[in-house]
Order: C-alpha cells, then structure tokens, then sequence
C-alpha cells in the first residue's frame, strides 16, 4: 500500500478499518440522564484544569441508547458528566463512559477522547418503568429508574408540541460544548497528546421529551468508579428521543504546547 493510500485510510486496523470517517448521524438516540446534587470538593478533584466547578454542584449520569449509529452500529452507553466551565464558558465535561460495541469505544477515545471502557450497560422498559443499569466485570455499579412517561410530557412522538419553548430549550441543551481529556501515550510510554477537546452536537431533531422524579443508586467499584461522585440529592430524570450528528472536534487546550 502506497503513502498516499494510508493516509487516506478511516482508521486503524488496515485490512478492516474499525470505523468510517466522520461526521457520523445517530437516528432515535433515546437519553436517560438523571441530574444529582454531589460533593463540591469531590467534583473540583474530577475536573482537569483548566476546567473549573461551575458551582451548581450538579452531576449528570447518563444512560443513552443507540440503535442507528453511522459506522458504529447498534449500542449502548453510560457514564458520567460534570457540567463545568472553561473561563466564561460554560460546558459539559465527560468524566466516565461505559459501553458495549467495540467501533464506538475506538473510535470515540481515538477521535474526540472520550474515556470509553467496556462494560455492559442497558436502557429498558421494564413493566412501567424505564430503567439503566451499568454492570462492569459482571458486577451491577448503577442502576437509575424513571416512572415510564407519566409525568410532564413536553414533546410527543405523534408530532404534537406541547411545549415549543421546552423542546427548544432542550435542543439548546444538546448543542452545549461538550469537552473531554485526550491523553494518548508515544511508544516510548510519555504523552503524545495530552488535550481538552471540544465537539458540539448539531442537526438535532428531538422526537420525544418527558421529565420527573427519578432514583439512582451507585455501587463502588475500583475499575468502574462511578460511585466516587456520591448522590447527595437526586434533582430529577429526562428521557428523551432524538436524531443528531456528531461532528469533528476542536482543541480547546493543549497540554503539550501551554
């Protein structure tokens, strides 16, 4: 293979690359995210500078599944967010992430540097219930539960809006920078890059939204350590259902070069 064909190549390996090159589109991505009240200083700990609290002491636990992913496939996903600021600005930081599909898991920690591990994560409809639950090594680490739209429905699948600020509110939501640590090591062990990058989701088209009461439980786990950010208060749940992209990425901050 000529210079010129390798460097045209998606990603690695070379006789199946792992993932087509981007943007790639997500069709009915369904969204569980319970928001909780947790420790500050804990938080302050999880952020890498320059990142800073953005002093709600809000965390977001997220449970998200993929059924239409562009050159990923059919997936699940669930983790950790930390809203934050970087200077004026305010983003959400992605501090843990587990799934089950290997294309995403290469392609998110080579691409943007999502800290993506492998783990058995699921999102259902369980009687009437919608319920997340994350198992690492065989061992349950969270479980979060949602009473299955009952409670203030801000969007409807048939197409009716009942809320058109609420929807747009979300979809402004959604666009939010989002940032994560890029650290890939040289062959020699030291970094080759060490950044904070930043993407934004776009051609977002929510399908359905619904909100209330939610719990979340975290089970301490050294090699899935979601429960380090303990829940003090659950605030509430979101479920919703959208169509968007996921663009290229942007450096926000270079370790290397600062």
């Amino acid at each position: 293979m000529k210079k010129a064909d390798i460097l045209q190549l998606s990603s690695m390996p070379l006789a199946s690359p792992s993932y087509p090159k981007g943007p790639y589109r997500f069709i009915d991505r369904e969204y569980f995210i319970v928001a909780y009240e947790s420790d500050p200083d804990i938080i302050r700990e999880q952020l890498p500078e320059p990142l800073e609290p953005d002093g709600s002491n809000t965390v977001l636990y997220e449970f998200i599944r993929m059924p239409d992913s562009a050159g990923f496939g059919d997936y699940t996903e669930s983790g950790i967010v930390i809203p934050a600021k970087y200077k004026d600005q305010r983003v959400n930081f992605t501090s843990q992430m587990y799934l089950d599909d290997d294309p995403p898991i290469a392609g998110g920690r080579e691409i943007w540097g999502f800290p993506k591990k492998l783990a058995k994560p699921s999102l259902a409809i369980r009687e009437d219930t919608l319920t997340g639950t994350l198992y690492y090594a065989g061992e349950r680490v969270a479980m979060g539960t949602m009473r299955y739209k009952q409670e203030q429905i801000t969007y409807d699948l048939k197409g009716e809006t009942v809320c058109t600020a609420c929807v747009e509110t979300l979809a402004k939501k959604m666009s939010k920078t989002q940032v994560n640590l890029k650290f890939i090591p040289d062959v020699d062990g030291t970094p080759a890059i060490a950044q904070l990058v930043a993407y934004n989701l776009c051609d977002i088209i929510v399908k359905g939204a619904w909100s209330g009461p939610a719990r979340l439980h975290l089970v301490p786990h050294v090699n899935a350590p979601v429960a380090d950010l303990p829940v003090k208060k659950v605030i509430g749940g979101m479920h919703f259902i959208a169509d968007l992209t996921l663009p290229y990425g942007r450096v926000l901050f270079d370790y290397l070069n600062k």
